[in-house]
């Protein structure tokens, strides 16, 4: 198994573990922003014959005039590992290495992400493996109805405690 830097080249293979594993698909201008945008935060996963069988896709969210306050943060848009590789610890893998490069490239104070509320295998890699807490529920917030628990992992465990 080989983890590395996403490429463009990577784009088609990720976006098919995408569509083959998640409800929640974009389009190939929302793949291209994100790693045109934030290079270093993209990740994928390739089996011995190259393929891709996993990837996280992530982003920087910044302050900006509505919220001048706001921590600058990462964010992970989707990560998904087809089943057949499961519980090989490629998603860690692949959360950390994101998570490592919001930090040190970004400085980013903390990182984000929105999980089905009946993704009880998520929740536990997030919260359990990687520490992340749930900072809320967002209501509704799936197209077909499903709630999210919106989650953050700060980089620095004094800061959690702060801001709660």
């Amino acid at each position: 198994m080989n983890i590395r830097r996403a490429k463009v080249e990577d784009l088609a293979g990720m976006q098919a573990s995408n569509l083959q594993n998640l409800p929640e698909n974009y389009s190939m201008r929302f793949w291209i922003y994100h790693l045109m945008s934030w290079p270093q935060l993209s990740y994928v996963a390739e089996d011995h014959k190259g393929r891709i069988v996993g990837y996280v896709l992530s982003r920087i969210e910044e302050p900006d005039e509505d919220n001048p306050e706001k921590d600058i943060h990462g964010h992970v848009n989707s990560i998904s590992v087809l089943r057949q590789y499961r519980r090989l610890g490629i998603a860690k893998k692949l959360m950390l290495l994101s998570q490592e490069a919001m930090e040190s490239v970004y400085g980013a104070a903390y990182v984000s992400l929105h999980v089905r509320r009946s993704n009880k295998a998520a929740i536990g890699l997030y919260k359990d493996t990687l520490g992340f807490e749930v900072a809320k529920v967002e209501k509704k917030y799936y197209g077909d109805g499903e709630d999210a628990l919106s989650m953050r992992l700060y980089f620095d465990p004094e800061e959690s405690h702060a801001q709660q």
